[in-house]
């Protein structure tokens, strides 16, 4: 007798009561085994029912949704009969769970450490005196700088991404059986993602876990799975090896989402799909992706396909399997890039001299450390001069400063030093409190956590209301269909305003903050991470609206994200920086090409490509840093061409290669 899997859902539909009593399906009779030592990768765009489904395969269902039929086995065991009591005992030792936002799994009034001596004390078999010792090695695993100083601090004292990998270190406090991941690197920096999706894998073979891995990065998804499902409206269209699905997908939806990713040697914006998945609960006669695809005939509109086999070995929801490499080419879009120089008089936003610290010395501090140096600036003597219509976009890793420069040109934090211009002659005063209301309208600031902005106890439609009856004062009709054409601009669409915050999954949630910034008609737009919450094909219908707002309103953009390719494909300029000090600013195609900084070598070494079969450039013994040297380079102890003590003591040189491209480096450009 065949073992059975160890993770098994079998015909499992899912779905919800609508106000009119009609039974809604979400997920519909979806089945996926995985065994042992086996990663499995969940592709789809937002609202496909990925995370319904890896939720579901632990019992869990988020509120309002069911189990209407079919099963979820684990270790053999139904977690659809368990009460909540027996499920507890399960869940966060041999079964757990990474969730997406880490804000979720961690307890702001909990310092780090005490965090994590929880998960070792209800999950693991670790003993008391042993617990400092192994989180100090938990937090070392996912990468964090000084363990020891970090166990003190509380969640909201770190970045996005350092959160991120404390919880990655409390799911892994239990040493799981198996582990559902929800888009666990989401909030990563290149470097950081490429290292723990390498001890994930290793962790996999070690203890023979079995992973289910929820993610739009289908580059992530190539490093870790052996097999992806690729989800669309609730169903299973298609399942295979990775390297058979990302290489050769025989899916046209799947074939759409590898097209609608932006890639490092690539220059133009990727491709959005057409059109949007039809919305739980509408009437599907036909294939559910028919309406957006370019191989439909008369019985795709017609007769529902099966789930089944084809030669090459795939399982595909398709009649025209065979067809896919005949598709039509669609041609990319060039992004509109603003070639102008930074030093003419246009410029939309001015950093000058910009320091920012976050070290807070109290009057008992003082006495108890006289004469103590203080810490090193978490951001120092930035200058940057933003041209009106550009799009500059900031680089470095979880902690370098980006997100810190784009809170002080917000309002959110005060500059320790440095200048802060508008157009060139409004001096921007540090705190939002005291900026005039033009001033307000003319900047504004998109979250990389889209929890941090949305009220959830307001509507999308409260939600958009607030910027237009304030810069606008509409009202009734007028502030409906202005409402209707934000949505529609991001990809949702009117049925969306009578919903709460709860109701939508990551990636609409995210949409929604991108609509409600640009209903103030914004002359800056200061973009944190926006897109890390979106599938590839919603992430390039933003980037290709951001790009048709900057075209045809002249809108400046702060563009900072942790995918370069990203970057490359939105970007006029790129700043790269590390531990809050620039190292390298120029023409986004000449920061990705040689010559360039040691350290923009070390982050574009580590991006992630949708190919099996290409691994990052990775370097075992790389470090990670909680704070600046005092003194000399900031990439010093890190760097792999370092000269010796002329970079331990001395500030490197700014110096200008051409067209505006600058690097600070004591490495000569010759040898770069």
């Amino acid at each position: 007798m065949s073992k059975q899997p160890f993770i098994s859902v079998k015909d499992l539909s899912v779905g919800y009561n609508s106000r009119s009593g009609e039974t809604i399906e979400v997920l519909r009779n979806v089945s996926l085994d995985i065994n042992r030592g086996e990663s499995i990768g969940l592709v789809g765009e937002s609202g496909s029912g990925k995370s319904t489904l890896a939720l579901a395969a632990m019992g869990y269902f988020k509120r309002g949704l069911r189990a209407l039929s079919g099963s979820a086995h684990f270790d053999e065991i139904d977690v659809l009969a368990l009460d909540r009591d027996e499920l507890q005992k399960i869940r966060g030792g041999r079964l757990a769970l990474i969730p997406q936002n880490s804000g979720q799994s961690l307890t702001p009034t909990m310092r780090i450490g005490q965090q994590i001596n929880e998960a070792l004390r209800l999950h693991s078999k670790v003993g008391a005196s042993q617990f400092q010792s192994r989180v100090i090695e938990l937090l070392a695993q996912v990468r964090l700088p000084d363990p020891t100083a970090l166990i003190t601090r509380y969640p909201h004292e770190l970045s996005g991404g350092q959160q991120q990998r404390v919880a990655i270190a409390m799911a892994l406090a239990g040493e799981p059986d198996a582990l559902l991941l929800d888009e666990p690197t989401t909030g990563l920096d290149v470097t950081t993602q490429a290292h723990i999706l390498e001890l994930l894998r290793e962790l996999a073979q070690e203890r023979n876990m079995a992973m289910l891995y929820v993610s739009h990065d289908l580059g992530a998804i190539s490093r870790v799975c052996d097999r992806v499902v690729v989800m669309y409206a609730g169903e299973i269209v298609l399942t295979g090896t990775a390297r058979q699905v990302l290489l050769a997908p025989r899916h046209p939806y799947a074939h759409g989402l590898l097209k609608s990713i932006p890639r490092l040697n690539q220059t133009s914006l990727p491709l959005a799909l057409d059109g949007r998945p039809p919305m739980p609960g509408e009437a599907i006669n036909g294939c559910a992706f028919a309406d957006r695809c370019a191989l439909v005939d008369e019985k795709c509109r017609t007769t529902p396909p099966d789930l089944h086999p084809i030669p090459s070995g795939e399982n595909v929801r398709c009649f025209k399997s065979d067809m896919i490499a005949d598709m039509p080419a669609l041609n990319r879009k060039t992004g509109q890039r603003n070639s102008a120089r930074s030093d003419v008089d246009s410029a939309a936003l001015g950093l000058e001299s910009l320091a920012i610290s976050y070290e807070k010395k109290d009057w008992l501090s003082s006495l108890l450390t006289p004469g103590a140096k203080p810490q090193p600036a978490t951001v120092d003597a930035i200058n940057i001069r933003i041209q009106r219509g550009e799009t500059l976009g900031l680089v470095g890793e979880s902690g370098s400063g980006k997100s810190t420069i784009l809170k002080a040109i917000a309002g959110l934090i005060s500059p320790k030093e440095g200048v802060l211009t508008l157009h060139d002659n409004i001096i921007l005063t540090p705190r939002v409190e005291d900026r005039p209301a033009p001033t307000l309208r003319q900047i504004q600031l998109i979250f990389q956590n889209p929890d941090d902005s949305l009220n959830p106890r307001h509507t999308v439609a409260q939600i958009l209301a607030q910027p237009l009856r304030l810069y606008y004062s509409l009202s009734g009709s007028a502030l409906h269909d202005a409402s209707v054409d934000l949505l529609e601009r991001v990809r949702l669409g009117a049925h969306y305003l009578d919903r709460l915050p709860s109701q939508l999954s990551g990636g609409e949630k995210q949409r929604v903050a991108i609509a409600r910034a640009f209903a103030a008609e914004p002359e800056i737009v200061l973009c944190d991470e926006v897109t890390s919450a979106l599938d590839v094909s919603v992430q390039a219908a933003v980037l290709d609206l951001l790009d048709d707002l900057k075209t045809q309103q002249g809108t400046t953009y702060i563009f900072v994200s942790h995918d370069l390719a990203v970057v490359k494909a939105i970007s006029d300029r790129v700043a790269v920086l590390y531990q809050g000090r620039l190292c390298e600013i120029g023409p986004a195609d000449a920061v990705y090409e040689a010559p360039f900084h040691p350290y923009t070598d070390v982050l574009l070494g580590a991006v992630l490509e949708p190919d099996p079969d290409i691994a990052p450039n990775l370097s075992a013994d790389d470090v990670v840093e909680l704070s600046p040297p005092a003194q000399g380079c900031c990439f010093q102890r890190r760097c792999p061409r370092k000269l010796g003590e002329i970079c331990d003591k001395e500030t490197p040189p700014v110096r200008e290669l051409a067209n505006g491209h600058i690097i600070c480096c004591h490495v000569p450009a010759s040898d770069l």
